[in-house]
């Protein structure tokens, strides 16, 4: 049975084998720390019998008025419990989150251009591409903002796709 609960500081040391997925974005300690004090109801693990961790989600809430939002900063499922709804599970989590508690107009998340698993994935939970931001990966690699738009967001405007593509110094939050 799996249970999905809140990240904390003794996780940090235990989900390295999560993070060695080529397509996972990893940080350094401090990172993980500012997520964990500040934005505690977005940073949750995924753990399989016997406390072994099987994936994570780490966002946060950033914005203002109709830019209010949630962000998903990491999601990973380790290969071996892939293919069984834990990345849809965790992302649920942190859309009623931002939905519910937040009353957030959207969540967003950046993810590889050449990533297709995940993207269609993504688009199967309800984001769309917003916009593509060229370079945004080490200065090599397109990124895709994806957005799904919440209940607070009636009229969908937070995902009316840009034109144009845009520079990672043009995004409005890092």
């Amino acid at each position: 049975m799996t249970t999905i609960r809140r990240f904390c500081c003794n996780d940090l040391l235990r989900f390295a084998s999560v993070n060695l997925d080529h397509l996972t974005e990893t940080f350094n300690m401090s990172f993980y720390m500012t997520y964990l004090a500040r934005w505690p109801d977005y940073f949750h693990v995924a753990e399989a019998p016997g406390n072994r961790i099987m994936g994570y989600i780490m966002g946060k809430v950033e914005g203002q008025g109709e830019s209010w939002h949630g962000h998903v900063t990491a999601v990973t499922v380790a290969p071996e419990f892939r293919r069984q709804q834990l990345a849809k599970k965790l992302m649920n989590l942190l859309e009623e989150i931002g939905d519910k508690i937040d009353k957030a107009y959207f969540v967003d998340l950046f993810v590889r251009a050449s990533n297709t698993p995940a993207i269609k994935m993504y688009e199967k939970l309800g984001y769309v591409v917003y916009r593509r931001v060229l370079r945004y990966y080490s200065g090599e690699e397109d990124g895709l903002d994806m957005r799904k738009a919440l209940s607070r967001d009636v009229e969908k405007k937070s995902v009316i796709p840009l034109k144009r593509p845009v520079t990672p110094d043009e995004l409005e939050y890092d």
